[in-house]
């Protein structure tokens, strides 16, 4: 074994980028919270950006190293530190067998990645590592990790060449006020002019009901012609649910596969790496866009991930 789980934290998980194919089946994709995330976590150590890492919630689990390999951590700022000494985020960092990784407390963000070199060694269910806990599906038993597990790396890479220059900038920096852009629709002609002038007017407070299903926005009812109810569609993720009572509702990585309410707009997937980090009290306001920026958002991000992996390739002389 790789890694000992001494404790689990609140919720720590496995995920990828998510199961997909299989929610015409009623299987939901599950897959990382924030997506980007988890992405340099795994192009700092040489990873394919989509490789299963875990995703810690609010508190971080204690983890001691069996094997010597590099990991990474990005995300929210839980407090990490290794064998007593705080560990730097978003860079290569290199980990001996006898560490101790602890989470010290929640200082920003909601959720922190763990990616290691090589990743881990989970075996893919339906074409995915991601877990979904309710149906107990994917991930390291099909639940959250638990005090006692043991897990093991799949290829770990002990060596690194450059690792002093594997490192970013933070990329999640925490505001006052979060700006989501979303398209309008599919079902805004559901909604009142002044309905949708409320939604795109108002503040909205992430509740204390939030976690990989949803998050349930406080704040201005948002009115509609008839009511909420619709017959039952798919579901994407970011899409902007409101049921009747008018309280708007982001849905997110374990979302159902259909659903039956109402959805006024979709969150661009640029700004996925947002909605993995809010936590309740969170300020958020929404911004229309076109589809077309939504495209070149999606091009730019990508275009980043490009780039880093440009230069890793450059500085091993390949």
């Amino acid at each position: 074994m790789s890694i000992r789980v001494i404790q689990p934290g609140v919720q720590t998980t496995v995920q990828d980028l998510g199961r997909f194919g299989y929610q015409q089946f009623g299987v939901p994709v599950a897959g990382a919270m924030d997506p980007r995330s988890m992405k340099l976590a795994n192009l700092l150590l040489g990873n394919d950006p989509g490789e299963a890492a875990l995703e810690i919630t609010i508190m971080g689990p204690q983890l001691v190293f069996d094997e010597t390999n590099y990991i990474a951590l990005t995300g929210g700022d839980l407090g990490a530190s290794l064998d007593g000494k705080p560990m730097p985020r978003y860079q290569a960092v290199k980990v001996q067998a006898g560490q101790t990784l602890r989470f010290l407390g929640l200082r920003n963000g909601c959720r922190a990645y763990l990616a290691f070199a090589g990743g881990l060694d989970i075996p893919p269910v339906m074409g995915s590592r991601s877990t979904y806990m309710k149906a107990k599906i994917g991930g390291f038993k099909g639940r959250k990790l638990e005090a006692g597990d043991e897990l093991s790396f799949r290829d770990p890479k002990p060596d690194l060449l450059f690792p002093e220059r594997r490192k970013l900038g933070a990329d999640f920096v925490p505001q006052k006020q979060y700006d989501l852009r979303v398209i309008l629709g599919p079902q805004d002609d559901h909604f009142t002019e002044e309905g949708l002038q409320t939604f795109f007017r108002e503040v909205y407070t992430v509740s204390a009901e939030f976690d990989r299903m949803g998050i349930r926005l406080d704040g201005a009812v948002i009115e509609h012609k008839n009511g909420g109810d619709i017959i039952s569609d798919g579901i994407a993720f970011g899409a902007v649910q409101v049921p009747t009572a008018g309280k708007p509702i982001i849905m997110a990585a374990d979302r159902q596969t259909t659903g039956g309410y109402t959805k006024i707009a979709t969150v661009i997937s640029a700004d996925f790496r947002i909605l993995g980090q809010l936590r309740g009290g969170d300020k958020v306001h929404f911004v229309p866009v076109t589809v077309e920026h939504a495209q070149t958002s999606m091009m730019l991000e990508q275009n980043y991930y490009n780039m880093i992996t440009d230069f890793l390739k450059r500085d091993r002389g390949l």
